[in-house]
């Protein structure tokens, strides 16, 4: 017995529904009312870390003083040593994910570690639309020479002053 193309796309359909209502089963047994959607994952060599952001306003742009704000609690949370977390060794290759939604929007992510060229900066992700991985690159290039190095990744428009979310994390550089 052979399918014909209608019953494979309905085959399809009742898959794509049955995985949606698990998701959101999921999501209200846990609590939530709706799927969690605003992530950023980031991977360093062969483990990853998933957050939600620092910074968020229900997906309304972050205005200038929720922005300076969201800055004051990131500088807390470094210092605090409350951000998420990975340890990294030079030879390890990082790169950044973002769900899909995010990628919609536009996003980019950057350390504060790397060339001086750069400014001290390193781009992990130039704005992207659409793309949800930066693409792994060598975490001797994009290290901060303090052993500590912050990871910011930002969700927006490249066109609009205030972001959307931010999500931070902090590399801790261990010895090869």
């Amino acid at each position: 017995m052979s399918l014909n193309s209608r019953a494979i796309a309905a085959l399809g359909a009742v898959v794509v529904v049955g995985a949606a209502t698990v998701g959101t089963s999921v999501a209200i047994a846990s609590g939530q009312t709706e799927h969690i959607s605003h992530q950023a994952t980031l991977k360093v060599g062969n483990s990853s870390i998933v957050a939600q952001p620092l910074c968020w306003n229900n997906g309304s742009p972050i205005t200038e003083d929720l922005q300076q704000q969201c800055q004051d609690n990131a500088t807390k949370a470094l210092a605090a040593g409350s951000l998420p977390t990975k340890d990294v060794v030079s030879s390890d290759s990082v790169g950044v994910g973002v769900s899909p939604n995010v990628a919609e929007s536009g996003w980019w992510a950057f350390t504060n570690g790397g060339s001086t060229s750069g400014g001290g900066r390193f781009s992990l992700a130039s704005y992207a639309k659409g793309p949800t991985w930066s693409g792994a690159q060598q975490a001797n290039k994009l290290l901060n020479a303090s052993g500590k190095t912050l990871i910011t990744v930002v969700e927006g428009d490249k066109n609009s002053d205030n972001p959307i979310a931010v999500w931070y994390f902090q590399l801790n550089t261990q010895d090869s």
